[in-house]
């Protein structure tokens, strides 16, 4: 049964930092692309990060561009989002998964959490106030 465990969530100021971790079981991460979602109050999904699997092409999206850095660790079986200079805008809870059957990381972080509403996990906590 494939799960995912997201982790490293906390409360930081404005303009500090935190990463996230994603442990995958269950698949070989080699073969699998990973994305980090959040969802913040009021508003729906989005895609904010999306790695490819071996080639490790990356997609951001733009509010999050030069902040943002995904990465993986395939013998640790572990996805990770270092986020730097955090936004308040940033507040959300943070969910990653392994969209299947897409052409391209930007479609996958773009299209996926408008067609998937369940299955997410509990996901991590990120607030970011002073």
């Amino acid at each position: 049964q494939l799960q995912l465990v997201e982790s490293g969530g906390g409360l930081v100021q404005p303009g500090g930092s935190l990463k996230l971790s994603c442990e995958a079981s269950g698949l070989i991460l080699d073969y699998q692309a990973i994305g980090w979602f959040r969802q913040a109050p009021g508003k729906e999904r989005e895609g904010v990060a999306c790695i490819s699997s071996s080639e490790g092409s990356t997609y951001y999206a733009d509010s999050v561009k030069g902040r943002f850095t995904i990465s993986r660790d395939n013998a640790k079986n572990t996805v990770f989002l270092q986020m730097d200079s955090l936004k308040p805008e940033d507040t959300a809870v943070y969910y990653c998964a392994a969209p299947p059957a897409f052409t391209s990381v930007q479609a996958m972080c773009v299209v996926y959490p408008h067609l998937v509403h369940d299955n997410w996990g509990q996901g991590t906590q990120v607030t970011v106030s002073s």
